[in-house]
């Protein structure tokens, strides 16, 4: 056994593909043998191979006639078939309608007619709602109309009301003595402040006394409060309001000083305090 082993093991290698080979020798052999097969198969095909005989005799003898067919006996003709008449069939009878079914129709039909009924109701109610609801539109309409036309009676009667009693209180007032002008509105017996003509007045008495040489921009006002006795003597003066050019307002305190006595109104009286605007440029 070891000698066998050593000499497998040094024997040269087997060459690649001798499976692959052995195969397609194997392939090769039967595709032969199948040729060969149908190429002698081809060769031994049957022949059809014809001969001729002559006969002779040493008597002459006349040949038979030849034999002739009797023609076919001609077909009898068919017996005529007879005409069978097909009557159609009747039509069958429709089911009569089975009282079940009578009752199911009469219910539905009482079904439909009960549910026509009843949305024509809803439909005349509905009618019969709107028609309300514009009613009663209307007739809150209305009573707004009256409310405001009364509304509107009631204040041009109290509007007229209130003029006459206005014009009752100022006719009462001029037969007491009033000394208000015809325009006047008040409902006094006199005035309690000055004319609209006092103010010009003032300014006219106490301007020629004003002496004022410096040059400013613009022209500042200043107003100055007044206090006189009543018979119209100054006795205090003081600015309420600064024109902002300091000679300017003492220019003003001292004219007012110097004018001592203020004129008096239309009505006669003498205004105290009272409130005097000046401006440079309005002398």
């Amino acid at each position: 056994m070891p000698v066998a082993a050593d000499r497998l093991e040094f024997a040269p290698p087997a060459p690649p593909g001798l499976l692959r080979a052995m195969v397609l020798a194997i392939i090769a052999h039967l595709l032969l043998m199948l040729a060969l097969t149908w190429g002698v198969a081809w060769k031994r095909e049957a022949e059809n191979v014809t001969a001729e005989a002559e006969l002779w005799s040493s008597v002459p003898q006349q040949a038979a006639p030849k034999l002739v067919e009797a023609p076919p006996p001609k077909p009898e003709p068919e017996p005529p078939k007879p005409v069978v008449k097909v009557t159609p069939p009747k039509p069958e009878p429709a089911p009569l309608p089975r009282q079940a079914d009578i009752a199911l129709e009469q219910e539905k039909k009482k079904q439909a007619e009960l549910k026509a009924k009843q949305l024509a109701l809803e439909k005349h109610k509905l009618e019969e709602q709107k028609k309300l609801e514009l009613a009663k539109k209307k007739a809150a309409e209305d009573k707004q109309k009256q409310e405001l036309a009364a509304r509107s009676k009631q204040q041009d009667d109290a509007k007229r009301l209130d003029a006459q009693r206005q014009e009752n209180l100022k006719r009462m007032q001029g037969l007491a003595g009033a000394s208000g002008a015809p325009t006047s509105t008040g409902a006094a017996q006199r005035s309690s402040g000055p004319s609209e003509s006092y103010a010009g007045r003032i300014r006219a008495r106490v301007k020629p006394n004003i002496v004022f040489t410096e040059d400013i921009a613009g022209n500042p006002m200043a107003d100055i409060e007044v206090r006189t006795s009543p018979d119209g003597t100054i006795v205090g003066q003081r600015v309420l309001k600064s024109s902002g050019v300091r000679a300017w307002d003492d220019a003003v305190l001292k004219a007012i000083i110097k004018t001592e006595v203020l004129p008096r109104d239309v009505d006669g009286r003498v205004h105290s305090p009272l409130i005097i605007s000046f401006r440079p440029k309005d002398l």
